[in-house]
């Protein structure tokens, strides 16, 4: 049976300044797909277009013109409540600088997600201990980011990412703020995810040595896709 595509990009592109004397257009017409199930890295130097790829591919930031299917769906022209409403169900989010909100303990960071979606609060609280001990952080739920190494505070945004158990996990530089070692071991929960719980995961990096970890590498450079290959080693750890 054909793997179904879970996100499809045809002819996308994104200006700026659109119709004035200063228009830039960042990406001139992408074409790629990603698979379901697929550990995919999407790696370009900077300025390649990569940060502006990613609001799009996050329904963040909509296109200037081309087709975008998410999970079957157009969300190219969508408005803002709806491509909220995918974000918080369909996609989970894990940055370079986590993005936790600091007056909250973990456990409340990871419910964060859930309490937009909905869900009753014993619910939340059960689905986020959960989560915080999948990454190995149940031992410091209750402590506040500012009382949380990097690689921990990473930890949780990965469990906070991971709440509403989302079709696609979108990881902007996760491992840019953490030390090698450190790094490696949130590489490794990622793996874990993916081939335990077969989540699709988009790795946004400037790393090539990172993308090396990935199952298929796609590189960017000036708004092109200028290669798309599956990794020598198959993504394994």
């Amino acid at each position: 049976m054909d793997k179904k595509v879970i996100i499809d990009m045809h002819n996308i592109v994104k200006k700026y300044y659109e119709g004035q004397e200063n228009e830039l257009e960042i990406l001139h017409g992408m074409d790629f797909k990603i698979y379901e199930g697929e550990f995919v890295s999407i790696v370009g130097e900077s300025g390649s277009g990569k940060s502006t790829l990613m609001n799009i591919i996050g329904a963040l930031d909509r296109p200037t013109s081309g087709e975008y299917i998410l999970d079957g769906e157009d969300i190219s022209s969508l408005n803002d409540k709806k491509l909220s409403e995918i974000r918080n169900q369909k996609i989970g989010f894990v940055f370079q600088s986590f993005c936790l909100i600091p007056r909250m303990s973990a456990l409340r960071n990871v419910e964060v997600p859930l309490m937009y979606a909905g869900v009753s609060r014993s619910e939340r609280k059960k689905r986020a201990k959960e989560l915080l001990e999948m990454v190995g952080m149940a031992e410091r739920m209750d402590h506040k980011s500012n009382e949380l190494s990097g690689g921990q505070n990473q930890r949780v945004a990965i469990a906070r990412a991971m709440a509403n158990n989302p079709s696609i996990i979108l990881a902007d530089e996760p491992t840019g703020a953490l030390d090698s070692k450190t790094g490696h071991l949130v590489m490794d929960i990622f793996h874990k995810l993916h081939k335990e719980q077969n989540k699709t995961i988009v790795l946004i990096t400037h790393s090539k040595e990172l993308a090396k970890e990935t199952e298929r590498i796609i590189t960017i450079s000036d708004g092109n896709v200028i290669d798309d290959r599956y990794s020598e080693n198959g993504g394994g750890l």
